[in-house]
């Protein structure tokens, strides 16, 4: 079990234990996270199929590809988001990328930010990493300010990137070396 420790929360990685807060959260911010992502099919905001990612997540997890980590508020101990390390390549790369939701009713507090910090320390230096990479929307203005805060550094746009309800996206790459840290 993974617990990493901030000020306003901690990050645990994802547990079978957690698919209902998970899902209930999932379901919860379904129209709010769509605006930036795919939606999804019905089903995909179940329980059952929510189960099935933990499951995967932990088996990506043990094979050293991916951390998936529910974000905890500190004080409430609720679930209010998610973060990822994914893609984790090991030499001659060294990197991965970040993704991060949160609960809508939970943002502009900060916590996305020092969950993002302290996924960046995660990466460096328990997983000896040497680049991050992120992808965002050029329209998703909060998420742009969360990287930057974090230190990240734009260094592109990617035209067409994602196909997003409906319609081919622009993302900007966003990365953090390890020299930076």
């Amino acid at each position: 079990m993974i617990v990493i420790e901030g000020q306003r929360c901690f990050l645990r990685v994802l547990m079978e234990s957690d698919v209902t807060p998970f899902t209930n959260m999932v379901a919860r911010n379904m129209r709010y996270w769509s605006v930036h992502e795919p939606l999804h099919p019905p089903e995909y905001y179940t329980e059952k199929v929510q189960l099935k990612k933990i499951q995967e997540s932990i088996q990506q997890m043990r094979l050293n590809r991916e951390y998936s980590f529910g974000i905890f508020d500190m004080q409430t101990k609720e679930m209010v988001g998610h973060i990822s390390l994914y893609s984790i390549k090991r030499m001659p790369f060294s990197s991965a990328f970040v993704g991060y939701s949160m609960d809508e009713s939970h943002t502009g507090r900060g916590i996305v930010t020092e969950a993002l910090s302290l996924v960046v320390k995660f990466a460096f230096n328990d997983l000896c990493l040497h680049r991050l990479e992120a992808y965002v929307s050029p329209k998703n203005i909060a998420s742009v300010r969360v990287l930057e805060k974090a230190k990240f550094n734009r260094e592109g746009l990617l035209r067409s990137l994602l196909y997003i309800n409906g319609k081919w996206e622009d993302h900007y790459l966003y990365s953090y070396l390890e020299e930076d840290y």
